[in-house]
């Protein structure tokens, strides 16, 4: 894999995985499919989380360059819980501290961190070109740390959406490159 490019989904009417996007969060898909256009990244491959934002925010890309957008479970929003939470933001802020904090029915940043590993493992194993991931905040600042382990809840806490980041390997070090311009 030469380039990995990570998307964080445009703004969303809600959490549930089949929540579509809103009105600026259609213009920001568009947006951001002009950006990528105009980025001079050749982008080989689209894999998105299986979450109808997901997929939205992509689409006009995708449908612009003629491409498939794959999907991949392992790309879906961590769950914090199954239970709903009042003090989510501060849970979720304990679970960077606490990698193996899990709430009922919910996944640890460990697990979810694993869960996308294993995506990337594949992709540097065998893939050649440059692939694009269109993933969820969470997760992503969680893959995030596997290229700064200083990636914390404050970093997610400044993701916007969409959200746009670049890595690649420049004299064998990953080097992570926030491109998208609020």
């Amino acid at each position: 894999m030469d380039k990995l490019i990570l998307v964080r989904h445009s703004e969303t009417e809600g959490q549930h995985e089949d929540s579509p996007l809103t009105k600026l969060g259609i213009r920001q898909a568009q947006v951001l499919a002009a950006f990528l256009e105009h980025s001079g990244y050749e982008i080989d491959r689209i894999i998105s989380s299986p979450f109808l934002r997901a997929i939205e925010t992509i689409k006009p890309f995708a449908e612009n360059n003629s491409m498939i957008i794959e999907k991949d479970e392992r790309l879906e929003e961590r769950i914090l819980s199954r239970d709903p939470l009042d003090d989510w933001e501060e849970v979720l802020h304990d679970t960077f501290k606490d990698p193996e904090l899990k709430m009922a029915g919910g996944e640890s940043s460990l697990e979810a961190k694993e869960r996308v590993l294993s995506l990337i493992d594949e992709l540097e194993a065998g893939v050649e070109g440059n692939v694009l991931l269109v993933t969820h905040g969470n997760l992503l600042a969680l893959l995030l740390q596997k290229y700064n382990r200083e990636i914390g809840f404050m970093d997610w806490k400044r993701l916007s959406r969409p959200d746009i980041f670049l890595i690649q390997k420049q004299g064998g070090e990953y080097t992570v490159e926030r491109v998208w311009k609020d």
